[in-house]
């Protein structure tokens, strides 16, 4: 990870936090991504006490095209690169399919899927001029698996895993790989606001999907890892 430029998208939220912290010494230069500026400076000052090197924070609503755009920009500006784009941002409502409202479905649609083609698709054009780079989407299980309540969220998910692998078709003759992460229940404060109840408990920790994040950027370049998925021993599928 030395000298790689590591574009965090949902920084500051479970998995993104954790993934910061545990890259803070690994050598690489980290682009803190998120919409709350307050939340993002209390990480980058948390950074900066375990010695990442070089942070640049923004913030940016990723449902708008245009600041993610500016997002890339800033981030070649500052470093020169993006080597790593890491999404972890995300929002979800679970409801029977005929309660979902028309705003609450525009939401996920916006954040889950526009969003993160957004993202890709900016950094994407910029990893294309050196011919290489590394993308991950965090998906979750619901993004492989459908589940009752979630017809609105795993509408926005699978269309996230649909888009990514046209664009690793695309993008491979570039030497561009894209991972897909299905984590399942993964205790993050995305479910404060799910109405359903829950064993956060028996979820998997916020660090252990970092880790696999991390895993997945540490392999050697000849190695791809297409798909990595990790289940609580409550919540598995084949």
């Amino acid at each position: 990870m030395q000298d790689k430029v590591v574009v965090v998208i949902g920084a500051t939220g479970g998995i993104g936090a954790a993934l910061t912290r545990q890259l803070a010494t690994s050598g690489a230069s980290l682009v803190l991504a998120g919409r709350n500026s307050d939340r993002l400076e209390t990480l980058a000052s948390q950074l900066s006490i375990a010695r990442a090197t070089k942070i640049l924070k923004v913030s940016v609503d990723i449902t708008d095209r245009q600041q993610v755009e500016h997002l890339m920009k800033k981030t070649v500006a500052q470093f020169g690169q993006i080597d790593i784009l890491v999404n972890t941002a995300g929002a979800g409502v679970l409801k029977q399919y005929n309660k979902i409202e028309p705003a609450e479905l525009d939401a996920m649609l916006d954040l889950n899927l526009k969003g993160s083609f957004y993202t890709c698709q900016a950094a994407a054009e910029v990893m294309k001029e050196r011919k290489s780079g590394h993308i991950c989407n965090v998906v979750g299980i619901l993004g492989k698996h459908a589940m009752a309540m979630g017809a609105a969220y795993c509408a926005s998910k699978f269309g996230v895993v649909g888009f990514s692998k046209c664009m690793a078709e695309e993008l491979k003759r570039f030497g561009i790989k894209f991972t897909l992460f299905y984590f399942g229940g993964v205790d993050t404060p995305f479910w404060d606001n799910i109405s359903l109840k829950v064993d956060r408990a028996k979820m998997l920790k916020s660090e252990t999907a970092a880790s696999a994040i991390a895993f997945a950027l540490s392999c050697p370049p000849e190695a791809v890892p297409m798909e990595i998925n990790i289940q609580p021993e409550s919540h598995l599928f084949f």
